[in-house]
C-alpha cells in the first residue's frame, strides 16, 4: 500500500477531540460509537468529536485512567468504522510505522518512521513502542499503525526526541477492564 492510501485509511478511523474548549487531540474509533484516546487529552466529562466526514458530535467520557493514560469516549451517532488493530504481539525493530493526528491544529497530518524499541524503557516499567517519528501537541491519542494500516498503538508523548505509543495489547486490556471487547 502506498503512503497516500495508508493515510486515507487511517483518517477514516481517526477523530479530532476538543475538550473543555481548549486544545485539540486525536482519538481512534475503537468500536461503534466508541473512541479510545489518551486520558491527558481530556479536560472534562464532555468532549466534541469531529470525524473525517466533518461532523461534530458531542461525546462523554465513559472510562479513564490517568495512570495508564487511556480513556474511552462514547459518541452516539458518530457513524465511522472501527480501526483494524494488529493481531500479533510482535512488532519487529526497524518496522515502518505511521502516526496520524492533528499536530498543532493541522487536521489529519501523517508522519512516518521506524520502530526503535518495544517494551519497558526501565526495569519493571510499563510497555511502550518507541519510534523515530515526529509528534507534536495534537497527535496524542491518535493511531500508530503498521505498513498495512493496522493500529499497533496509541500515540502518547515524546521523550528525548522519540515518540512513545501505548501498545495495542495494553489498550485492549484497558478497554476490556471497562467492559468493552473488540474482536
Amino acid at each position: 500500500m502506498d503512503l497516500t492510501a495508508l493515510a486515507d485509511q487511517l483518517r477514516r478511523v481517526t477523530v479530532e477531540i476538543t475538550s473543555d474548549g481548549r486544545g485539540t487531540g486525536a482519538g481512534v474509533v475503537w468500536a461503534p460509537e466508541l473512541i479510545v484516546t489518551n486520558a491527558h487529552v481530556l479536560r472534562g466529562p464532555r468532549v466534541l468529536v469531529r470525524g473525517v466526514n466533518g461532523r461534530r458530535v458531542e461525546g462523554c467520557v465513559v472510562a479513564g485512567d490517568r495512570a495508564v493514560d487511556l480513556a474511552l469516549v462514547r459518541v452516539p451517532g458518530l457513524d465511522l468504522p472501527p480501526a483494524t488493530c494488529a493481531e500479533g504481539e510482535s512488532l519487529p525493530i526497524g518496522s515502518l510505522i505511521v502516526a496520524l493526528g492533528h499536530p498543532l491544529g493541522v487536521p489529519g497530518a501523517v508522519t512516518r518512521g521506524i520502530v526503535h524499541a518495544v517494551g519497558a524503557l526501565t526495569p519493571g516499567g510499563r510497555a511502550w513502542i518507541q519510534a523515530d517519528l515526529k509528534l507534536a501537541p495534537g497527535n496524542s491519542g491518535g493511531p500508530l499503525a503498521d505498513a498495512r494500516g493496522h493500529v499497533v498503538g496509541v500515540n502518547a508523548m515524546i521523550v528525548d526526541g522519540l515518540a512513545l505509543a501505548i501498545p495495542v495489547r495494553e489498550v485492549r486490556r484497558f478497554a476490556e477492564s471497562a467492559g468493552v471487547t473488540v474482536s
